[in-house]
């Protein structure tokens, strides 16, 4: 299995713990601590004083050792002492006294585990087909491709201040069981004759406004995978709106620019990040000719399923919603140490496999399992659950506790289930999904799901979900089994119900459940509860939720975006090709100084010659502005110098941006800039300019 080695980094825990501390002292605003904790994956709940841990895993995977890590901090930690797993193959843990969450950060960092960025607005959790190095009909394991891009984007100043939170997933094949339709970014393993690449899609998403991902490449060369993904991220960072949070995931941008229109900004910025990553070592891959065999789909298998490797097999473990205790953790871990086995994988459907078992081994580790309460997946529990309202701030129905009611029945049809309409349990993929919602019935406040059928987020033959009717809560169960019954007797033989429902429309299942949808004045009393609740419904203001709040602080921004630009001069310095490395240089420059002057109230300018004059007009800032001036003037003369005297040039630049963050930050000393920040340059002179 390949894993990477660590990815944690315990500088940055001790600094996480450093806020902390601060932030308990009331040393430290509340939405400044709220930035790096989300950084550091620690998510706000409904609950005071408690927190949802984000535990991030590349392509779920895990070994025993993080396993039994995992079991550990739920142990000692979570009071219910349970983990969750997610749709996007994370591990959540709930309710963590928020004091405790350095110590949990640093056990996870022992085995190499990280939280950095499992929440806020960057990349997420990178999700990959689980049977990634095992499917027979692959072309390719793209675990390699998906280590690259971990390495690459990890902490990469690039997107830690981005729009919004940002998605990627990767497939081995055409069949897509990654499902590249509803992200960001989806990445796609093909063959085009002899040669090998990738399909790249972009722009798609779920909860408000679901959108098909679109082909901005139809087939890109290995090499040229980091550069392609960079350049959908840097769209992604330029011009995704940052004033409405609710539209500014990419999917709205390709909207904005319709589909033409942003393949060609694609392939604008794909020229420019091709050329300054054409030095970084390619992630490469292994490919075969792909063979025949079943195609598991969406999530992951959920029978034995018979690896490429000859003998072995893929052992599907079921996690009903995604809940498991830490002592079935524990007891898996040793499990797995105890019969050899280092590969155990989260999956989109929210269960676990267990890789490279051997058909000898099956009954014992099936019989084992047993005594830990825990077996394969059975037919109808294909239900995934968010947390909804138990503990999210945005929650607004208990979805946990109707999610156990529902089955997928004798079909075991994908059942998907949301507490609000940000679809974290991705209803409009699932074969019935459903996401809560509230709505007036006679001046009355009703708990109700509104329903979606026949989703598919497979890019081969996929598609959204056709929406249908919103009915009340209590009566969700009901229009379900209608559902299933009505498929039950409809469907031609070896019909997905995905086939059935998208060959039906939209208005089928309006005309279906229409009765369900009626309340009269006389069933308010008996509506007007949801799942699991013992008072009337209500939705509890508690300011939002967390997914989009992380503090855009434009100072902060512009330097983590120069950071972005220094990376591409010295790519580029590297290269020999002065103007361009030049020209990154210019936007280091513009980016610092057009956000230094508005932060120091000398307006918009974006030339850096009125950029240099505005601060020569600040008394704190004159020496700034006359040295700006002097490395303009410089920077503009560049193209024909040599090489040395441009590194001279941009070594001066390194410490003019260094100068200027010590004055921002002395006079905002909570201001935090690490990772954003020349490292060869030398200590700030603070001092000096902590004048004002």
């Amino acid at each position: 299995m390949s894993l990477l080695k660590s990815l944690s980094d315990n500088d940055e825990i001790a600094h996480y713990e450093e806020a902390l501390a601060r932030y308990l002292d009331l040393e430290l605003d509340a939405e400044r601590f709220t930035a790096l904790r989300l950084q550091q994956g620690v998510y706000g709940q409904r609950q005071e004083g408690v927190n949802m841990v984000r535990i991030k895993l590349p392509g779920g995977r895990l070994d025993p050792a993080r396993l039994a890590a995992i079991a550990e901090v739920a142990e000692k930690h979570v009071p219910q002492q349970v983990a969750h797993i997610t749709t996007r193959q994370d591990i959540q843990l709930h309710h963590v006294p928020l004091a405790e969450t350095g110590a949990v950060l640093h056990r996870l960092a022992e085995d190499g585990v990280t939280t950095r960025e499992a929440c806020g607005n960057t990349i997420r959790n990178i999700t990959a087909c689980p049977l990634a190095g095992v499917c027979p009909r692959e072309h390719t394991d793209v675990t390699k491709h998906l280590d690259g891009a971990v390495a690459h984007f990890l902490r990469n100043p690039l997107n830690q201040q981005m729009p919004r939170k940002f998605k990627i997933s990767f497939s081995g094949c055409e069949a897509d069981c990654a499902q590249g339709l509803i992200h960001d970014l989806g990445i796609v393993a093909t063959r085009r004759g002899e040669r090998s690449g990738f399909t790249v899609l972009a722009g798609g998403g779920l909860g408000h406004k679901p959108h098909e991902a679109i082909t901005v490449a139809e087939f890109i060369e290995e090499k040229d995978l980091l550069p392609a993904m960079e350049a959908v991220i840097t769209l992604h960072n330029k011009y995704s709106d940052r004033t409405k949070r609710a539209k500014s995931r990419i999917k709205f941008l390709v909207d904005r620019f319709g589909e033409a229109g942003f393949i060609e900004r694609f392939n604008e910025e794909f020229a420019r990040t091709r050329a300054a990553l054409a030095d970084k070592p390619v992630p490469q891959g292994e490919w075969r000719a792909a063979a025949r065999g079943p195609v598991p789909g969406p999530g992951a298998p959920r029978v034995f399923f018979a690896q490429k490797q000859a003998g072995l097999h893929v052992l599907p473990i079921a996690a009903p919603l995604g809940q498991l205790k830490s002592t079935q953790l524990a007891g898996l871990a040793a499990l797995l140490g105890e019969f050899g086995l280092n590969d155990v994988r989260t999956t989109q459907d929210q269960n676990l496999i267990v890789l490279n078992v051997p058909a000898a081994q099956i009954s014992a580790l099936t019989a084992r399992l047993a005594e830990l309460g825990l077996r394969t997946p059975q037919a109808g529990d294909n239900v995934v659950a968010c947390p909804g309202s138990s503990t999210c701030r945005l929650g607004i129905t208990t979805s946990m506790h109707v999610a156990p009611k529902l089955s997928g029945g004798r079909h075991d049809l994908r059942i998907r289930v949301s507490g609000c309409h940000n679809g974290c349990a991705q209803p409009e993929s699932g074969d019935i999904g459903i996401y809560g919602e509230g709505k007036r019935q006679h001046g009355k406040l009703i708990p109700h799901y509104q329903m979606y059928f026949g989703g598919d987020g497979t890019s081969a033959c996929g598609a959204i979900a056709l929406k249908g009717p919103s009915i009340p809560a209590a009566r969700i169960e009901q229009a379900i089994q209608r559902v299933q019954k009505t498929y039950d007797e409809e469907h031609v033989e070896g019909e997905r119900f995905f086939g059935w429902a998208q060959r039906q429309g939209a208005d089928r299942f309006q005309s279906l459940l229409a009765d369900l949808t009626q309340v009269s004045r006389f069933e308010l009393a008996k509506l007007a509860r949801d799942h699991g609740d013992a008072a009337d419904f209500r939705v509890v203001s508690l300011g939002g939720g967390e997914c989009a709040s992380a503090t855009d602080v434009a100072i902060g921004r512009a330097f983590f975006d120069a950071a972005h630009e220094r990376a591409y001069r010295e790519a580029f310095t590297f290269q020999r090709k002065v103007e361009d490395a030049a020209a990154c240089a210019e936007a280091q420059l513009k980016l610092v100084g057009e956000g230094l002057a508005g932060f120091l109230g000398g307006g918009k300018v974006k030339e850096l010659d009125d950029i240099a004059a505005v601060l020569r007009g600040l008394t704190f800032a004159e020496t700034l502005g006359e040295r700006l001036g002097r490395i303009a003037e410089t920077l503009f003369g560049l193209v024909d110098s040599s090489e040395d005297e441009a590194k001279q040039v941009f070594a001066e630049i390194d410490q003019w941006i260094v100068d200027a963050a010590a004055l921002c930050q002395a006079r905002d000393p909570q201001l935090d800039l690490r990772g954003a920040l020349p490292a060869q340059a030398p200590a700030a002179r603070k001092a000096e300019l902590a004048t004002a």
